[in-house]
């Protein structure tokens, strides 16, 4: 590895013939200074990220590429978006979206390794697919950024040039769980036994859920990733101590990010291991809670695409929600609200219109109550997702469509 300036690593990347595919740390962890610098050295290059968050280089030249739109990829005009389950995102580096830089944000160094720190994820095998074919892994060394263990662990040699940058990692805005969340929280949480291994998402459903397990012991972390929910869970003393926590990214707070620095109860592993439905299925009680833009009379989900157009993606419900159905007493549950406040209308409806993202279920869950799903009859899961689920203003039209698609509903 050698530490170079900023002008010495634009001049580097100036070099690269073509336009280069070039993959970045998503989440809270993207490399912005050297973003900054690869903008301002290329004139085109494709970008391929996972949940990218603020502001992207906006310019023609510049394609953005992902399998999971996040905030800061949402409604672009230059968007690429590939469908593929989180699990397999590895898969497409290696074999059909073969990158030519990697730009990673990691720790400083510590006798002769650096951390991937809060953002494991797909980066390990972008980086093997990377120096395969003689490409370029770039970092950006920041004291800030918290040395984590497992699959975050680097070797100096692994790492082509480096660009020193003190500054503070981004979080996300604070947004408490409002009152349907909160509910919905209550609903899930009794669902989750003593002793459960949790996998949860990002949003307020899922923190609403973590809130409302705080009385609860020997509870377990496999998932795609934590928030500062799990650390509300440690400090009441809900977790298991003797179980490493296992994600492949943390979202949260400074706070969050100071508790995982030489944590050695934190695990983080890459995305082809926290991921994997067989993985995920050897641990007990897993539950599964995932949230959906729309649930349908059939028990699908849709969690990814608004009006047709691209929302965010499949990302991790769907190996979760198998890996949870195959564990010994698992659980998938499928949460979110019986009516959108901003589009006004109910989310559930009779058929989905568009791609699904995921099915069969064990429950599925709102604010007005719960589905139990798995092991029921079709007619009985939907009668259970109009009466339990939807909201009251919807069900008689819900009654209705679901007779004309064939069901005997009450």
């Amino acid at each position: 590895m050698r530490v170079i300036s900023e002008e010495r690593l634009g001049a580097v990347l100036a070099d690269l013939p073509g336009r280069p595919r070039v993959v970045a740390g998503g989440n809270f962890a993207t490399p912005r200074r050297l973003l900054s610098v690869l903008d301002g050295a290329l004139p085109e290059y494709r970008l391929f990220m996972l949940n990218a968050q603020g502001d992207l280089p906006d310019r023609d030249g510049v394609v953005l590429e992902t399998p999971f739109v996040g905030a800061g990829m949402r409604g672009r005009s230059n968007l690429r978006y590939f469908p593929s389950r989180l699990s397999l995102v590895p898969n497409l580096l290696r074999d059909s979206l073969p990158p030519d830089v990697v730009l990673v944000q990691t720790s400083v160094p510590a006798d002769g390794t650096v951390s991937l720190g809060i953002e494991v994820n797909i980066l390990p095998a972008a980086i093997e697919a990377v120096r395969a074919r003689g490409g370029l892994v770039v970092a950006q060394l920041n004291p800030r950024m918290p040395y984590t263990y497992g699959d975050a662990v680097l070797t100096t040699d692994e790492i082509d040039y480096a660009v020193e940058s003190d500054e503070p990692l981004a979080v996300p805005a604070a947004r408490p769980p409002g009152e349907v969340a909160t509910e919905i929280g209550r609903r899930v949480a009794r669902l989750v036994p003593e002793r459960a291994t949790l996998q949860l998402g990002i949003g307020g459903i899922p923190d609403a859920v973590l809130a409302s397990l705080l009385d609860r012991r020997g509870l377990g972390v496999w998932s795609e990733m934590f928030s500062d929910g799990v650390l509300s869970l440690e400090k009441a003393g809900a977790l298991d101590t003797a179980t490493p926590i296992t994600a492949s990214f943390a979202f949260g707070s400074r706070e969050l990010y100071d508790w995982a620095d030489r944590n050695e109860r934190v695990r983080m592993l890459r995305t082809e291991k926290t991921n994997d439905p067989s993985l995920i299925a050897r641990r007990p009680r897993l539950v599964s809670v995932n949230s959906a833009l729309q649930v349908d009379l059939y028990a699908q989900a849709n969690a990814s695409r608004v009006r047709g157009i691209i929302y965010s993606g499949f990302g991790g419900q769907t190996d979760f929600v198998v890996g949870a159905l195959h564990s010994p007493g698992g659980h998938a549950i499928i949460a979110l609200p019986s009516w959108h406040p901003r589009a006004d209308v109910s989310t559930v409806i009779p058929r989905l219109a568009g791609p699904v993202t995921s099915f069969q279920h064990s429950y599925i869950v709102s604010e007005q109550g719960t589905a139990a799903i798995w092991g029921r009859d079709a007619a009985s899961q939907a009668q259970q997702i109009v009466d339990e689920v939807a909201h009251p203003s919807a069900r008689d039209g819900l009654r209705e469509e679901g007779r004309r698609l064939g069901f005997p509903l009450r």
